[in-house]
């Protein structure tokens, strides 16, 4: 298993890297939460949010009660700003755009979007090709599970290698969380990983997502989230 890869510690938070293939709960194994209590048993750390296990990338715990409590309010008032990568072998149905729509149920552990129902979910994506594949850069507006996999799956793009929703095998499920951005007593942090581990997350990749994507040129589309 792969050392933990730290990218930041603060009094009040850690800023990791979760890699691929992992799971985060303990569910077949020690999972990534567990894996990093046992590697400093001195310090206690309160998950915040989750990646599945075919993702990869920044994950953030707290590191004390009260920056817990307060960090989960963020979150619940989509205070944080998330960016993933991500890779298709399918067109999409459009370019760029907003995938919105209440997440509900569906069979084998699945999820599905619907035009009614609770749960509501919404990302945003930019794209683009490169050597018979599509590269996306998206935008989660919420952090509802599996969203952004059944958001592409609902473009006609499912994920390379995520094989729960229809996506063709690969050497990785090719999702990345790239970024998080936040604000924390006043001071602004910015958090970016390149994946590490991928064929297709390739130099050539790099350039594309330098070239189209990555901010502050690219303007996102306006959307307000319904409370």
């Amino acid at each position: 298993m792969k050392d933990i890869d730290i990218i930041y510690q603060h009094p009040d938070f850690w800023v990791l890297v979760k890699p691929a293939g992992e799971s985060f709960h303990s569910e077949d194994g020690v999972g990534f939460a567990q894996r990093l209590q046992n590697a400093f048993p001195e310090q206690t750390f309160y998950p915040l949010h989750r990646l599945d296990k075919m993702t990869s990338g920044v994950i953030m715990f707290a590191t004390n009660k009260a920056a817990a409590a307060q960090f989960g309010a963020m979150f619940a008032e989509h205070q944080f700003e998330k960016r993933y990568l991500a890779v298709s072998s399918n067109k999409p149905k459009k370019k760029q755009g907003t995938v919105a729509g209440a997440m509900l149920p569906s069979r084998r552990g699945q999820w599905k979007l619907s035009n009614q129902g609770g749960n509501f979910a919404a990302t945003q994506f930019f794209s683009a090709a490169l050597e018979g594949n599509r590269y996306f850069y998206i935008r989660p507006l919420t952090g509802k599970t599996h969203q952004i996999r059944v958001a592409l799956k609902s473009l006609g793009a499912p994920i390379l290698g995520d094989v729960r929703y229809a996506g063709g095998g690969s050497d990785r499920g090719y999702l990345h969380a790239y970024s998080l951005a936040f604000t924390w007593q006043d001071q602004p942090f910015v958090f970016q990983v390149w994946p590490d581990h991928g064929v297709l997350f390739s130099d050539a990749a790099k350039e594309l997502y330098q070239t189209n994507f990555f901010e502050p040129s690219l303007l996102w589309p306006k959307f307000i989230i319904p409370k």
